[in-house]
């Protein structure tokens, strides 16, 4: 049998009507379905940076959601920490009126960078995450912990503004206009206060390093991150206007707080004025005097002028992320089983006794998720194979699982 002849052909790449599923045919032209999915990707990508341009180049104060509107946004997604949600909330307002001000007298608007101080898991990442989301910004998240000066082993602190312009997909002006987490900042803490002949490379080091990142300036960037050398391409980025949250620990400063509280006052008064201070809550109390006792220059200090805590988060509060956030981790869950057409639910004691073992590993909320995936790991492994379309969870199921797992080995001693 004669091959079959052919003159359709892709008019994008080339390819016959019997190398592709299909053409599609036009007045003067065909494209192939495998072309025209391509293009459709393109489209699409392109139209997201355009709108993620638009939003973030052109800011206009009718459109910026006020404080009160950004916090109850927050309220759907973490649960307490008021303080802390406030404070956020008039700091990043104020910071995008600062970026839409007409400098049209000599009062010119500074920028307003923040600390958070608070223990692990209680959700400072989450916060700067929940609000980046909300003002579709450029977003990025950076450990300080890898961070070194330059020409010694690590990341330089050019790095930093390297995830910010990958998440901006390399835009530099919605790069410039972004939000970046430093997190673990209290790991960059001065070690000490003697002098020594050995270089504090990953401490104040970094810190001085940071300072003009924080202040605003031009810096040159490497695209890709790494050592910067003399034949590499540079990225400038202006950081006056990139908003920076710093988060951190700062493991044992409340001794340094219950220290500066207990000594300021001398004789009878102290008894009457030290009555009325939460022992168990100290980080209420902290200031920038408290910090520079930590560890922290003066200079990055000054650089980070919202200073905010978050509270240490208790039964009520562990029991409430678990199920209430638009995103809560038991929500996920009903999600990844829905997904599979399993009607997934559990008895309220499972949720109690979760919360319980989270208290008793000193992991704070996101002790809570290792705690479930290790309840529902072999039922996620197996109900997708065995065809099951209902998954009840009970108190002793979930007692089994902890109990037949190594997570025990967490748990404080």
């Amino acid at each position: 049998m004669a091959k079959k002849e052919t003159s359709d052909y892709c008019s994008f790449c080339g390819r016959s009507d019997r190398d592709v599923n299909f053409l599609i045919s036009g007045i003067s032209a065909q494209i192939c379905d495998s072309c025209a999915e391509q293009a459709y990707q393109i489209v699409k990508e392109n139209l997201e940076a355009k709108k993620q341009t638009t939003n973030s180049g052109k800011l206009e104060k009718d459109k910026l959601p006020t404080p009160k509107e950004i916090k109850a946004y927050l309220d759907e997604y973490i649960i307490g920490q008021d303080s802390a949600k406030r404070s956020l909330s008039v700091a990043v307002y104020n910071h995008y009126k600062r970026l839409i001000q007409h400098i049209d007298d000599d009062v010119e608007i500074e920028k307003s960078n923040i600390i958070m101080v608070g223990p692990t898991g209680t959700g400072k990442t989450m916060l700067a995450r929940t609000i980046a989301k909300r003002l579709h910004v450029p977003f990025a998240i950076v450990d300080a912990t890898v961070l070194t000066e330059a020409g010694y082993v690590g990341e330089d602190i050019e790095s930093i503004l390297t995830r910010l312009l990958q998440a901006a997909d390399y835009d530099t002006a919605a790069a410039e206009k972004g939000i970046v987490f430093i997190d673990e900042i209290d790991k960059i803490a001065r070690k000490s206060d003697n002098p020594s002949i050995t270089r504090d490379v990953s401490g104040e080091g970094v810190q001085q390093g940071l300072l003009k990142l924080l202040e605003g300036s031009i810096v040159n960037v490497p695209p890709q991150g790494g050592r910067k050398h003399p034949d590499q391409k540079m990225i400038p980025v202006d950081t006056k206007n990139i908003l920076f949250i710093c988060g951190g620990a700062f493991d044992g400063i409340e001794r340094k707080i219950a220290q500066r509280l207990n000594t300021r006052v001398v004789g009878y008064a102290t008894a009457s004025q030290t009555a009325d201070i939460d022992r168990d809550n100290m980080l209420q109390y902290v200031t920038p005097q408290d910090l520079k006792s930590f560890g922290l220059i003066p200079e990055i200090i000054g650089r980070l002028p919202i200073l905010t805590h978050l509270d240490a988060l208790d039964r009520d509060a562990l029991l409430r992320i678990l199920t209430e956030p638009k995103n809560s981790i038991i929500k996920q869950y009903l999600k990844l089983f829905r997904m599979d057409n399993i009607d997934l639910s559990f008895d309220k004691e499972v949720f109690e006794y979760i919360v319980d073992k989270a208290i008793e590993y000193k992991l704070g909320a996101r002790g809570l998720r290792s705690i479930v995936e290790t309840i529902m790991m072999d039922a996620m492994f197996t109900m997708p194979s065995d065809g099951g379309d209902k998954l009840h969870i009970t108190k002793q199921y979930a007692e089994q699982q902890l109990a037949s797992s190594n997570l025990d080995r967490l748990k404080a001693s």
